[in-house]
């Protein structure tokens, strides 16, 4: 019978250990345990809760890291595409004011006008980049390694811990029971059984108390990182578009001022058919040089230098020059009442000074076609 009794009680002892590793392995794992240990409802719904909470809140710290680690990339691939913009803008900037072009000035115009226009939006972009720096991606940072979260995650660990270490104790009054069972009357036994009972009921009161403060920090935790990422992605999302806003305005402008430099090549001005504009003056032969007299007692501009043609021009008298587009013209004269006098591919005479513009700098081979 001794034989049967200490085979019976091996027996249960082997099942105990298989239970406690199936109860270790399900429990394994950073946090949660096994629902097996017999406990009331109220227990079983709190660890369910922290369950719950520790994942949830486990997920929200990867979501605010995933955020930061994107902030992050995109203000680093910013910084270096404010940095090549700022490049195209100066180059821009030395291009239209070093004005070396020799057929019109509308590009260098354009080019500084776009100059201006990409340094304010590089300058736009670097503000956003710093406001996603430092009301996006630090203050989530700060909550991913803050010490709530921690001190909250912590609590749950230390509830998990004791909650393991309540089930091996219930298992180890389990044992007690059974051998108090096939020895009553043992004082040795009975004595035992009463410490592992109190123990057992010691651990489940800490084990309560301890679970809700867990969950109260925890659900404290999952409030505030609902809440302050839901904020940062909102200033992220305005940051962004007032970004755009200003960007759009910015181009917007840029992009009137040079459809008006091609509408100014494009579209020539009309000769006025009113009397605005007087008849240009007469010519008289003098030793053989056409030289322009006052008109109407004007102080004519006596200076000469090149102009280039903008725009064609048809005389419509004879004392008028015709003008193609490129053309190179010596201006000897320039009246104040819009006429301009000049010499053209060995022809003089007179035309609007509006259709050219001077020219301070000409290659050899232009000015040899003006005569």
């Amino acid at each position: 019978m001794d034989a049967i009794r200490k085979q019976a009680s091996k027996l249960r002892e082997q099942v105990a250990r298989q239970q406690q590793a199936v109860l270790k392995q399900f429990g394994a794992g950073g946090y949660g345990g096994s629902d097996n240990m017999v406990t009331d409802e109220r227990e079983l719904h709190l660890h369910q809760r922290l369950e719950k909470l520790y994942i949830s809140t486990r997920a929200g710290k990867h979501y605010q890291r995933d955020v930061v680690r994107g902030v992050e990339g995109y203000i680093v691939t910013g910084s270096k595409q404010v940095e090549i913009g700022t490049k195209l803008s100066e180059d821009s900037r030395k291009y239209g004011s070093e004005n070396t072009c020799t057929s019109g000035g509308t590009l260098c115009r354009a080019a500084l006008s776009y100059a201006r226009a990409r340094a304010q939006m590089e300058k736009e972009r670097g503000n956003l980049l710093k406001a996603l720096g430092t009301q996006v991606a630090e203050p989530l940072r700060a909550m991913v390694v803050g010490a709530p979260l921690e001190d909250a995650r912590h609590l749950a660990q230390r509830y998990d811990r004791m909650r393991q270490e309540a089930e091996a104790q219930a298992i180890e009054v389990s044992k007690r029971q059974a051998k108090v069972r096939e020895m009553p009357g043992n004082s040795e036994n009975a004595m035992k059984l009463e410490a592992a009972e109190a123990k057992l009921q010691d651990l489940k009161t800490n084990m309560t108390i301890l679970g809700k403060e867990a969950a109260a920090a925890l659900a404290a935790v999952e409030a505030q990182q609902q809440r302050l990422t839901l904020q940062r992605l909102i200033t992220m999302v305005e940051a962004e578009r007032a970004y755009h806003q200003v960007v759009l305005q910015i181009l917007d402008q840029l992009e009137g001022e040079m459809i008006s430099e091609r509408q100014r090549i494009e579209a020539p001005p009309t000769r006025n058919v009113d009397n605005d504009m007087p008849p240009p003056p007469p010519y008289e032969e003098v030793n053989g040089v056409y030289a322009s007299q006052t008109h109407n007692g004007s102080a004519d501009i006596m200076s000469y230098f090149l102009g280039e043609v903008l725009f064609p021009y048809s005389a419509v008298s004879e004392v008028e020059l015709n003008l193609s587009v490129g053309d190179y013209i010596v201006i000897r004269k320039v009246t104040n009442n819009g006429w301009a006098e000049g010499e053209c591919k060995g022809k003089a005479g007179w035309f609007p000074f509006s259709y050219i513009e001077r020219r301070d700098r000409v290659l050899a081979s232009k000015v040899a076609e003006v005569f």
